[in-house]
């Protein structure tokens, strides 16, 4: 069996999905000089969902991570692509200021289209000896960003 290469694209990335996990709602896809974070799913709030559930999967392997604690978290835009870069930034200073790391993620957003969210996060604080940690996250970008609740796509490139 051969070894499995990263899609090189977010389209790519989610036609593999849709092909061979169609459970799994979201993931990463390489860029130039960063990385990108996507999901899928049927609502504003499933798309917020899986893009946190991205970021933390950069942090570290999720899998590993405990619903022990919980957190909440909330953020407002004007629309939802502003929405999405101002909860993603909740996530990232969350993991820099307590090191939580999230393995569930359960958002209510409100307006149509949304204009903000409130997320009840369930995990622990990062653990060395179980966590391993992968990718530390500078900041979350406009650059290329897709937030099309419609189409049930989002994707967010994340500045290392």
């Amino acid at each position: 069996m051969g070894r499995l290469r990263p899609p090189e694209t977010f389209d790519a990335a989610l036609a593999l999905v849709r092909r061979d996990r169609p459970s799994r709602r979201w993931g990463t896809f390489p860029t130039t000089a960063d990385i990108g974070i996507w999901a899928s799913g049927p609502s504003a709030a499933a798309l917020l969902e899986g893009l946190g559930l991205a970021l933390f999967g950069l942090f570290s392997d999720p899998r590993r991570v405990r619903p022990r604690e919980e957190r909440s978290v909330r953020a407002e835009g004007t629309d939802p692509a502003e929405l999405a870069v101002a909860f993603l930034t909740e996530l990232l200073v969350l993991q820099e200021t307590e090191g939580f790391l999230a393995r569930r993620i359960d958002a209510r957003t409100r307006g149509q289209p949304a204009t903000s969210v409130t997320a009840r996060l369930l995990g622990e604080p990062f653990d060395p000896r179980r966590h391993a940690a992968r990718t530390e996250v500078k900041a979350i970008t406009y650059h290329d960003l897709l937030f099309d609740e419609r189409a049930g796509h989002a994707r967010v490139i994340v500045d290392l």
